[in-house]
């Protein structure tokens, strides 16, 4: 796959480019689809910066 091609979100099923890491929150989102969900490169901006919003609030075992 050309790096210019769309993919789509497998949470939400929007086409996107590539995430955008200007947010902490996407940054994070980020991290936690390479090291603990396995899913990087799957996932749009918002669904990666809800993963990483939620998972600062309730995904205690993480935040160590």
């Amino acid at each position: 796959m050309a790096s210019d091609e769309k993919k789509i979100c497998t949470l939400c099923g929007v086409l996107f480019d590539k995430p955008d890491g200007n947010s902490l929150f996407v940054q994070a989102g980020e991290w936690l689809a390479e090291e603990h969900w396995k899913d990087s490169g799957a996932l749009c901006s918002v669904c990666l910066e809800n993963r990483g919003r939620l998972a600062m609030m309730y995904l205690h075992d993480m935040n160590r």
